[in-house]
């Protein structure tokens, strides 16, 4: 059987470079909660997404939004031009979800030769068993895969429509360290021919890795949407870290543009402005030594961004001036 990729499906209009989502103004509520509150995500053909946010940001909701599973209750949405569920009828939309959609009591292959009898065009069953990584596990019953052969089987699932747009909603939570790697090189090598990928995570690695383009969420709109490098540019200043037993917290937390002090044993991890002062000091002043110097990294870029949860930054505007009220 000839299992060689086809080129990737895409709607009629497909010629005009259609977004591959354009969502404006998404607004959506559960009772007294408001879940998303004014969300304006536009995603070209062809990118790789990442879809950040603590838990309650409203990245689910938002997700559901854009799959056609709930409908908003302000604003607008469509996939390739088109509404939700009719990109998703036309096979141009797939998604691979935390959990649920497997039956245990059947194989591997058998769950890939039902999905695909629901379409009227597929891709080969053999074809995405290979790409998705699970070609050994054919035969094996469904309940008897491991969590991250489930999910490599939700992710081939979702290939058999060979869709224009993959969307990803944690789907690595529960896979080990090995199962993440190997999820990952299979998205990556998928996303290569030239799909659009967008992803949920709360792995902050992942979306640093793999991702061309960081959405974050919190408190249910979009605080900051960029590259992964100008995002970390939002949060000014760098990191400092040393050996300094007996380290005077209090008085190092004094010392201008240090913005954070945290002591771990013997080790001081030190957030500022001004690092070239700083690094003196410990040199000169202290018994310090390992002193290290880094830039802010994602993690603390987002720590920063969704506990005060500042003004939107635009993926055009994202430098700490570009914050807009």
């Amino acid at each position: 059987m000839d299992t060689t990729p086809a080129p990737l499906k895409t709607p009629p209009s497909a010629g005009h470079g259609p977004s591959a989502v354009a969502a404006s103004g998404l607004v959506k509520s559960f009772g007294s909660v408001k879940a998303v509150t004014g969300v304006d995500l536009h995603v070209a053909q062809g990118e790789i997404v990442a879809f950040l946010g603590p838990n309650g940001a409203g990245k689910t909701t938002t997700i559901d939004m854009l799959l056609g599973l709930s409908a908003p209750d302000g604003g607008t949405v469509e996939v390739f031009g088109e509404s939700p569920r009719s990109a998703i009828a036309h096979g141009l939309v797939s998604a691979v979800l935390q959990t649920g959609g497997l039956l245990k009591d059947i194989s591997v292959r058998e769950t890939l030769d039902l999905t695909a009898s629901l379409f009227a065009d597929t891709r080969p069953v053999a074809e995405v068993m290979e790409r998705a990584g699970i070609t050994e596990v054919a035969d094996r019953r469904v309940g008897l895969c491991s969590g991250g052969q489930q999910q490599r089987l939700r992710f081939a699932m979702a290939l058999l429509s060979d869709p224009g747009l993959l969307i990803l909603d944690e789907p690595t939570t529960g896979m080990d360290v090995e199962g993440r790697r190997s999820f990952w090189n299979a998205i990556r090598a998928d996303a290569a021919r030239g799909r659009t990928v967008l992803f949920a995570t709360h792995y902050l690695e992942e979306a640093d890795e793999y991702a061309d383009r960081i959405v974050l969420m919190s408190r249910g709109r979009i605080v900051a949407d960029g590259t992964t490098a100008s995002i970390k540019n939002l949060v000014s200043g760098r990191v400092v870290r040393a050996t300094l037993p007996g380290a005077d917290q209090l008085g190092l937390g004094a010392m201008p543009g240090v913005d954070q002090v945290e002591l771990k044993g013997d080790r001081v991890v030190i957030h500022t402005k001004d690092s070239d002062t700083l690094v003196r000091h410990l040199l000169t002043q202290t018994p310090a030594h390992d002193v290290e110097v880094t830039a802010q990294n994602l993690e603390s870029v987002f720590l920063a961004l969704t506990s005060d949860a500042p003004p939107s930054v635009s993926a055009e505007s994202t430098t700490p001036e570009g914050y807009r009220s």
